[in-house]
């Protein structure tokens, strides 16, 4: 229910803009000063994870910060509303998880099995894996309770479920436009990804389910060697790529690849089939 009629969910989106890039961006700048990172010639590839990490501890403060004002004070409501109630939430946390495992083991080994890739090394390093673990669980939670929590909460409020879903998951692929190696296609597959990860919070208005699968995808697509979203981070498993193209993803990662376009409209579409089948949800009553 929207709990402050007064101003409507689309305008409550577009007040937290300009404050949001404010907030956000002094926090940031505020952990590269910390971390020493030359903000003039910022190449988020080219930090260590360390510091990647502590920029993100800075930047899920600031929106936490931002979003707590925004939804006490302009929705009327409290943090947990927007879809944060872990109760009765663990099934679709380890849902969540075990889809993200399964899509990024699938990918690794269909491009092994139709030679796009040559394995290297394995490259094993608990404090990498611990800080990637953080990194990526900053990054699911901060995303999610913004772009779905916040943005596709009140749109919902102003337009059709299936509108906001898809104004907010444009909005999703629009915020990676810096990224490197982005294109059309990288776009596209981003657009998909906000899709995906949207597509229960339109039925459940919880988040922990695309909180758990967004962790998932990105820190398994990270350690099994591909980039992330165009960013190269730290891999447990090394490989080369032969030829980059649009089954591999080449420089931007799986989600540059036909792979992930398949595996995201399978899942997209077991999603609505799952919500919108009376007999499914009966059954799991």
């Amino acid at each position: 229910m929207n709990n402050n009629p007064s101003i409507p969910g689309y305008a409550r989106v577009l007040l937290i803009i300009i404050p949001y890039f404010i907030i956000v961006g002094v926090f940031q700048y505020i952990g590269m000063l910390v971390t020493q990172v030359d903000f003039k010639n910022f190449d988020i590839s080219a930090i260590s994870s360390q510091q990647h990490l502590i920029i993100s501890l800075f930047d899920l403060l600031s929106n936490f910060l931002l979003l707590s004002i925004f939804v006490n004070y302009v929705d009327k409501e409290n943090l947990i509303s927007v879809g944060l109630d872990i109760k009765k939430r663990l099934k679709d946390i380890v849902m969540g998880l075990a889809l993200g495992l399964g899509i990024m083991g699938i990918g690794l080994l269909s491009l092994l099995f139709f030679d796009e890739i040559d394995m290297e090394t394995v490259n094993f390093s608990y404090k990498e894996i611990f800080m990637m673990f953080f990194l990526f669980m900053i990054v699911s939670i901060v995303e999610e309770v913004l772009l779905r929590g916040y943005v596709l909460r009140n749109l919902m409020y102003s337009f059709n479920n299936y509108l906001a879903l898809i104004i907010s998951s444009l909005l999703f692929a629009t915020l990676h436009l810096g990224n490197p190696n982005m294109d059309w296609f990288n776009f596209m597959n981003l657009f998909l990804a906000g899709i995906l990860l949207g597509a229960s919070y339109i039925f459940t208005k919880n988040l922990w389910f695309p909180i758990a699968l967004h962790f998932s995808w990105n820190f398994f697509q990270s350690l099994f060697g591909f980039n992330v979203s165009g960013i190269d981070s730290y891999s447990l498993i090394e490989f080369k790529i032969k030829d980059p193209n649009l089954w591999n993803g080449g420089a931007f990662g799986f989600e540059g690849s036909f792979l992930s376009v398949i595996a995201q409209v399978i899942v997209i579409i077991l999603i609505f089939y799952y919500y919108k089948n009376p007999l499914k949800l009966n059954s799991s009553k």
